[in-house]
């Protein structure tokens, strides 16, 4: 009886399969503003104040920033990544080459960056993942909300939401790198990328056999 009720349901399920390419045609929209932003804080050349060379000699210090080896080569490799991955994302081309990029892009943010602050993206006593000085975090942000509260117009500053302290945790770019491994593993999706037109056109004429 059980093993029939479960796989009626699962027949079921099944039949939304055929709307399948929605899930990774709205991974590849998440994805590519994420990529495209981060591109552009590390260089955007319509914008004077957003110089590539902030970016290198970030990744190049030992004592402010990264300690990089081949800080150019890798500012390069990074704005690239991102720059072009998030054109990509958005037209559904290469998307499982150009993951794999990006992939390692968000590995050696995890590393580098985000490691040694542990999971948590921002500070929340509640998670399970909390790092060590998280009362501390959260003990600071109670004396600033109290400063802000005396001296600042809190209501206007908290108006589209609450105040909250960073952890910059590997949270995000674990994320970012699943949904990129998700891609990966099942391309940019039917119909709404051009990976499946240009499929589908090499089968039809036969290049694809």
């Amino acid at each position: 009886m059980f093993c029939r009720l479960y796989q009626t349901v699962f027949y079921q399920l099944n039949k939304t399969r055929a709307l399948d390419f929605i899930a990774p045609v709205l991974l590849r929209l998440y994805l590519a503003p994420v990529f495209w932003v981060a591109a552009n804080n590390k260089w955007n050349p319509f914008d004077a104040d957003s110089s590539l060379n902030n970016t290198i000699a970030w990744f190049a210090n030992p004592d402010w920033g990264l300690g990089l080896p081949f800080p150019e080569v890798m500012a390069y490799l990074a704005w690239g990544a991102e720059y072009f991955g998030a054109i990509f994302l958005v037209l559904g081309l290469g998307v499982r080459l150009v993951s794999i990029p990006l992939m390692i892009t968000m590995i050696v943010a995890m590393v580098t960056v985000h490691w040694k602050n542990g999971w948590q993206a921002i500070h929340d006593t509640m998670s399970p993942f909390a790092s060590a000085d998280v009362n501390e975090a959260i003990e600071r942000l109670h004396k600033a909300k109290e400063i802000l509260q005396e001296y600042g117009h809190y209501d206007w500053l908290t108006q589209h939401g609450n105040f909250v302290v960073l952890n910059n945790g590997i949270e995000f770019a674990a994320t970012y790198f699943l949904m990129l491994l998700v891609l990966f593993f099942i391309g940019a999706g039917n119909y709404l990328s051009v990976d499946y037109w240009l499929n589908r056109r090499c089968q039809q004429s036969g290049e694809g056999k």
